[in-house]
């Protein structure tokens, strides 16, 4: 099968399913660039069988895996590797150097976010950072969101020095490659495990879309677009020029 390099953005998950099956090949342009198909097994995890994308590695920073692996698989890679991993619902996934333009919106927005919280109790943390999300006690999902606010630092920090509660406000800043993962593995997870704001910010549109979470279901949300103010709903003093954090 030949699906577009747009179709595979969009429908990403169903394509990954269809892999199981037959070869899926990407084209761009008219051009077969990739290929989508199950490989062999991963080293020293039997029966953990790797699906990625071939495509050039600035193109794709999440390389997943295609069977579901335990929190205890996960961990024990995550204590055996210098890589970037976060395991989102029993999926594994690599996180690749991130371009220049997440970095530099992640940088304005950084600097803002200390500025405003500089203080304050509430305290803005940057990747890489692992936060533990759990859907249920046995449901646990680690992630590295790009930035994030936490009020309860102190009070939740455990022992070895990790962080073990739910940040306020997350930011994820999207990639070509990892916008379905942002938009809906990660909506769905901050929703369902107690953060209360996700801003999704799109660098190459530059539009920031932010979402108030409330009882497991979307309170508000608005997107925010060129020279317009982002206000956060949770954080009164909490206001973003647009133009100040994407480079023109």
């Amino acid at each position: 099968m030949i699906i577009t390099s747009t179709e595979l953005q969009n429908n990403f998950g169903k394509y990954l399913l269809l892999a199981a099956k037959e070869d899926i090949f990407i084209s761009r342009n008219g051009t077969v660039i990739a290929k989508l198909s199950p490989i062999s097994e991963v080293e020293g995890h039997p029966g953990l069988m790797r699906e990625t994308v071939y495509e050039k590695q600035e193109d794709y920073s999440y390389i997943g895996y295609g069977k579901t692996a335990s929190f205890e698989e996960f961990m024990k890679l995550r204590n055996n590797t210098d890589e970037r991993i976060e395991y989102i619902d029993g999926q594994i996934y690599f996180l690749a150097s991130p371009k220049r333009a997440h970095q530099a919106a992640l940088v304005e927005l950084f600097g803002i976010f200390y500025n405003t919280f500089k203080g304050k109790k509430c305290k803005p943390m940057v990747a890489p950072f692992d936060i533990e999300m759990k859907r249920t006690p046995e449901n646990i999902s680690m992630v590295q969101p790009d930035l994030m606010i936490i009020c309860d630092l102190e009070e939740k920090l455990g022992d070895d020095d990790y962080y073990k509660g739910v940040p306020d406000l997350i930011v994820e800043i999207l990639s070509k490659s990892t916008q379905m993962v942002d938009i809906v593995k990660k909506l769905d997870l901050y929703l369902a495990c107690g953060v209360r704001e996700y801003w999704i910010v799109n660098p190459w549109n530059q539009e920031v879309t932010v979402y108030q979470f409330k009882e497991s279901t979307i309170q508000s949300s608005k997107t925010f677009k060129t020279n317009e103010t982002i206000q956060s709903f949770i954080f009164d003093d909490l206001a973003v020029e647009l133009n100040d954090i994407f480079e023109r």
